[in-house]
């Protein structure tokens, strides 16, 4: 009964939360096709400003939903917010774990990233300013794009990210979540886990990052959070924790907390984002 219940708050953090109503100044172009696999078309939507000449930063979000479950319009309201405040917002899907095992899912994510540059003229974006946001396993898959070699993005918002996987290799249920991700258990082959894990590869080379985490998260631990940013730190890479106190998974989609890590991902990806 605990698993299950686990799974659930897991795959709610996912769920789709419906078309976000559009702000003044924001189109929405649905359904654009950016990568193929045999047959299987991957989608994204994009919130697109319709206010200035741009070209206008980007941020590419990636739904939660532990690797199995969820779909790109867990973050369309927070695309929308960001269209209307000057940045192109990207809503993507990508294969899940029952689809096709790890790398699979990165591997769309950075298809998904170079796509976006390698249309940017045509969406009014600036190619050399593209960030990447995501919740649970999609602020794992945001922080890889953020640490891995040669890394894409210019820089990671990612809510209660999965960043140690190792770390959680006996942790009920999301050893078994991770397990459907990478298709061999931890015991088997910890090399793998590694691998797949954003903090192994964070260093001197990753993007800036903003962490948001609650500290009461039951499904994905704080502790998480805290780690990466200690690693980040002593690398001298620039990295913000944004800790909600008493807050569980999830918390960045529900009251009181949408308006404030919005207004906190918006001012660092100014920051960053913005010339």
């Amino acid at each position: 009964m605990e698993r299950f219940a686990v799974l659930v708050i897991l795959c709610v953090a996912g769920l789709a939360q419906g078309p976000a109503p559009l702000p003044d100044g924001v189109e929405r172009r649905a359904d654009v096709v950016y990568a193929t696999h045999g047959s299987r078309q991957m989608h994204m939507d994009l919130y697109l400003p319709t206010r200035g000449q741009g070209p206008f930063p980007a941020v590419v979000y990636i739904h939660g939903g532990a690797w199995r479950g969820g779909n790109r319009s867990q973050f369309d309201r927070q695309a929308a917010y960001m269209a209307a405040h000057g940045f192109t917002g990207v809503c993507i899907e990508y294969r899940l774990s029952g689809e096709a095992k790890y790398p699979a899912a990165f591997d769309d994510a950075v298809a998904a990233v170079r796509w976006v540059r390698d249309h940017a003229a045509e969406y009014r974006i600036d190619p050399k300013r593209i960030g990447t946001a995501g919740g649970s396993s999609g602020g794992h898959l945001a922080a890889l794009l953020g640490t891995m070699k040669g890394r894409i993005v210019q820089a990671v918002a990612a809510f209660n990210p999965v960043l140690d996987l190792p770390a959680l290799a006996h942790s009920d249920p999301a050893s078994g979540f991770i397990l459907d991700l990478l298709g061999a258990a931890y015991s088997e082959n910890p090399g793998l886990w590694a691998e797949a894990s954003p903090i192994t590869n964070a260093g001197a080379g990753s993007a800036p990052f903003l962490l948001l985490h609650g500290d009461a998260d039951t499904t994905v631990p704080y502790s998480q959070s805290v780690a990466m940013r200690d690693k980040l730190q002593a690398a001298g890479v620039a990295v913000e924790l944004f800790t909600a106190p008493g807050a569980d998974h999830g918390f960045f989609n529900n009251p009181p907390w949408f308006e404030p890590t919005e207004k906190r991902m918006e001012e660092f990806f100014v920051k960053y984002l913005r010339p």
